[in-house]
């Protein structure tokens, strides 16, 4: 079949943006790809420089307090990075990931509107506080400008979420998975897609903070409205160029089907098998059925593996009814999913960690000295360090590092997935270890100059220590990013069945999701727990100079080790689909 698509030209299983059958030569490549990373820096963008600095929004313009502030923000993201999993299953079911962008980014487009439309009118929100008044008796966002907010922000989320999950197996798709160069070129995007983020996320933590400090937030929020709606005119130059998955039905259908019929297959009396005989395979040179693919499904046949051998139930026997009816395609193609579903898990402690960054990080450099000469570094400013480490990074890593690899472990990847996601989690590691040991020069000085009293936020005195010490954890963390995110995504679109692509590939964004929930969760927990027996508990007080982070640091770098190891046992019984 690749002969014949060879010599007429055609992408099978693959169309044009009209509908029509994709070309070879005139559809595809790096140049269709590249369209995405320039829209995703626009993205990233309006969505960043929201996310990093609006729990200062809530606090001064909507009067929440700093727990309910720290709450929203937390679930707004987690929120946007959980529905990319809607965007990917829409992307393989129903839709093509071209169609998903565009309406997403029109989601999130109308959604920055009514947050610009409602920070530029004071009569959308709460009245401004007396300056003489307390705090406390500010009136707090409520009715329907507090339900004319959550609209608008959980609209950006679902808008983010849909272009999380479209955007990167929009742009791995356009490379052929059948050529070694195409394999080679889908590895680059990857790692200039997260480039592209980390492009995104240094204009909205440097220039668009600035923006929103010192002209208001109305500036704030029209930049982000502007750079998501000059995004789709640029996605939709591309169009000419990009070769679009044909949808091929929900893959969680296939899944529940497979797995229903597995369970309940044994139960049934067993007799010929209609659903083995009606099947098209054939016998390979060792015995063992060949699966012949069909449009959409996989680039290479591949043969019945002998893992999950429970779920081989599915095709055993008559089924109890048709709807249960089961190909061994489509049991080989559920055992690949629940393969990778522990490394996902394993990457939630990193993300997990990366959480800090946006809290607990940004709370302890505000304790000390930012100032880099005359100027003073935003706290929402501080992401720049990873962020800059990670555009550095990239291409090194991409144009230097991988070809060595290549040629001393002479092996087309150079690096294998597993391999760089493993050295992201310990990275990780290594970024907690240093987090407790800077904390505890920084509560070193506040001991000697004794400032652990409890100073109401915002009145305390800068720490006579600088706040690059910080720097280290987010190098460390902003390292751990880039080879874990780029490995993640790229293992999951590389080991996915065709028809599962987008789906398994947002994988990589709700982990971000369950990581910043996970976050959410143990500082809840370690509170309850430390905070027995008439003891303060960890992470509470006034001011980070009266917590004890320096433990709960210590605590993730524990927790992300044992992680590590079970990280391990998946990655050494995991076997690739070409090793197969």
């Amino acid at each position: 079949m690749e002969v014949e698509n060879q010599v007429s030209g055609a992408w099978e299983g693959y169309v044009d943006w009209r509908g029509r059958p994709a070309m070879r030569g005139r559809h595809g490549g790096m140049l269709a790809a590249s369209f995405a990373l320039v829209v995703e820096v626009l993205e990233n963008l309006a969505f960043l420089a929201n996310a990093s600095n609006l729990v200062i929004y809530l606090m001064e313009f909507m009067h929440l307090s700093l727990s309910k502030s720290a709450t929203t923000v937390t679930n707004f993201m987690g929120t946007a990075f959980l529905l990319a999993l809607l965007g990917g299953f829409l992307s393989d079911a129903f839709f093509t990931t071209f169609h998903i962008y565009l309406i997403s980014a029109l989601v999130e487009f109308l959604g920055l509107v009514i947050l610009t439309i409602q920070a530029r009118s004071a009569s959308l929100k709460p009245p401004a506080c007396d300056p003489a008044t307390a705090s406390a008796a500010c009136q707090e966002l409520s009715g329907g400008k507090a339900v004319m907010f959550y609209v608008g922000l959980y609209l950006v989320a679902l808008g983010v979420g849909g272009i999380k999950g479209s955007l990167p197996p929009h742009g791995a798709e356009q490379f052929d998975q059948t050529m070694a160069k195409g394999r080679k070129q889908k590895s680059t995007f990857f790692n200039y897609f997260v480039f592209s983020l980390a492009g995104g996320a240094l204009i909205a933590v440097t220039f668009v903070v600035w923006v929103e400090d010192n002209l208001g937030w109305v500036w704030g929020f029209g930049i982000s409205t502007l750079a998501i709606f000059s995004s789709i005119p640029i996605f939709l130059a591309g169009s000419r160029f990009y070769k679009n998955k044909i949808p091929s039905g929900s893959p969680l259908t296939t899944i529940a089907k497979v797995i229903v019929a597995a369970l309940v297959n044994p139960c049934i009396a067993q007799g010929p098998s209609n659903a083995i005989a009606s099947m098209a395979i054939s016998p390979s040179a060792s015995g063992v059925p060949e699966i012949k693919h069909e449009a959409g499904a996989s680039e290479e046949g591949e043969k019945a593996s002998e893992s999950l051998k429970c779920l081989d139930r599915a095709v055993q026997g008559r089924p109890s009814w048709p709807g249960l009816k089961c190909t061994i395609q489509q049991v080989e193609d559920v055992k690949v999913v629940l393969k990778i579903l522990p490394i996902f898990g394993c990457t939630i402690m990193l993300n997990c960690c990366l959480a800090q960054l946006s809290t607990f990080s940004v709370q302890q450099a505000d304790t000390m000295d930012t100032r880099v000469g005359s100027f003073k570094v935003p706290a929402a400013s501080l992401p720049v360090f990873p962020v800059v480490f990670i555009m550095v990074l990239a291409p090194v890593y991409d144009h230097l590092i991988i070809p060595f690899a290549r040629k001393l472990t002479k092996t087309e990847s150079g690096i294998a997935h597993l391999q760089r996601i493993g050295f992201g989690l310990i990275l990780s590691i290594v970024a907690m270890a240093a987090a407790a040991l800077v904390e505890r020069k920084r509560m070193g000085v506040v001991a000697r100059h004794n400032m652990s009293s409890s100073v109401p936020d915002g009145a305390h005195r800068a720490l006579p220590i600088t706040f690059f010490w910080i720097a280290f954890q987010y190098l460390f963390l902003g390292s751990a990013d880039l080879f874990t995110l780029a490995g993640l995504m790229e293992f999951f679109f590389s080991e996915a069945p065709a028809n599962m692509r987008s789906l398994a590939t947002s994988l990589s964004f709700a982990s971000l999701a369950v990581g910043y929930f996970l976050s959410s969760a143990i500082v809840t927990v370690v509170n309850h727990v430390t905070g027995r027996a008439g003891h303060r508990p960890w992470l509470s007080g006034s001011s980070p100079n009266q917590y004890r982070l320096e433990r709960f640091y210590w605590l993730l770098c524990a927790l992300s080790g044992l992680n590590f190891f079970h990280f391990l046992l998946w990655a050494k019984l995991y076997k690739y689909r070409s090793a197969r």
